[in-house]
């Protein structure tokens, strides 16, 4: 099981990848994994919104969680395993912690219910159900998604549970991680990319970062550097980083990135699920520029 002090560095939220009949690509899906743990990651999180998490079944959650076990068994390597479980419903969040807990889950990331804009108690109260189940949990906050913005005290109170270890924040701004660190906090982990050098000279213990799917041991090497203090050198790193972290977030999430796995031959198709469709033309051309390599 997953622990606060655990929750440092970067966290790689895979992609589900799809053959063009939309059927489960689970080589691809192994070729994938297997390019990560090439890099010092600290975990994978299967299920999260860069892996299309709205229209992937929990049987197919059951067939990712699978192979992941299975290449990091035959790799070596002991990672923990994060599962999205969260949904706008407490039961199906609840139900879906449970049934990640028998997949082995080392933890569970639960978003902010989403849509149905519930009142601050009701979220505390859906994290408090959720955290327990026993499999801890990382609270996500993402209101640009979610329709709903805590305030700040709802989030320490989310923290304050037992169960749950930390949070990813996607909040858009250093203004909740500089709110939180007035004083000690459970680990925040950045979920913006843009901001990720920013947040760890602010607090933040690392990233869940869907840009790291691409170049992952360069955004390594960033956190690396900022622990050791070396902001001067992180700085010019992750600049050279921005033009990229830009383009994958011109078009939606996380179809720009699929598109250049598949340049990379990583994945077979670059093929997603509706509503969610591949990037424009413009978009490709916009990215060969920008990554001559990956275009064929």
């Amino acid at each position: 099981m997953l622990q606060e002090r655990d929750l440092h560095g970067i966290y790689a939220p895979v992609i589900t990848p799809f053959l063009p009949n939309e059927e489960l690509d689970l080589d691809s899906y192994r070729k994938h994994v297997q390019e990560l743990l090439r890099h010092d990651i600290q975990g994978i999180i299967v299920n999260g919104t860069t892996g299309e998490s709205p229209t992937v079944s929990w049987e197919e959650v059951a067939q990712l969680v699978q192979v992941t076990k299975e290449v990091l068994r035959d790799s070596g390597k002991q990672l923990p395993l994060i599962i999205g479980t969260g949904t706008n419903s407490t039961a199906s969040t609840v139900k879906r912690t449970e049934l990640a807990g028998e997949l082995d889950a080392d933890a569970v990331l639960v978003v902010t219910p989403y849509y149905n804009r519930p009142p601050q108690a009701g979220v505390i109260e859906h994290y408090r159900r959720a955290a327990q189940v026993g499999v801890p949990v990382i609270a996500y906050e993402i209101p640009h998604r979610t329709g709903l913005r805590l305030a700040a005290d709802t989030i320490k109170a989310v923290l304050d549970l037992d169960g749950v270890i930390g949070i990813k924040d996607s909040t858009g701004s250093l203004d909740l991680l500089n709110e939180l660190t007035k004083g000690d906090t459970k680990p925040v982990l950045c979920g913006d990319d843009a901001l990720f050098l920013s947040m760890l000279q602010h607090g933040a213990t690392g990233g869940i970062l869907a840009s790291s799917m691409i170049q992952t041991e360069s955004f390594v090497r960033v956190y690396e550097l900022a622990k050791q203090g070396e902001y001067d050198q992180a700085q010019q790193l992750f600049d050279s980083l921005v033009p990229m972290i830009q383009k994958l977030f011109q078009e939606s999430n996380p179809a720009p990135i699929k598109w250049i796995l598949t340049q990379q031959g990583i994945l077979a198709s670059d093929t997603l699920r509706l509503p969610m469709s591949p990037i424009s033309q413009g978009l490709q051309q916009e990215l060969k520029e920008l990554f001559p390599a990956y275009s064929r």
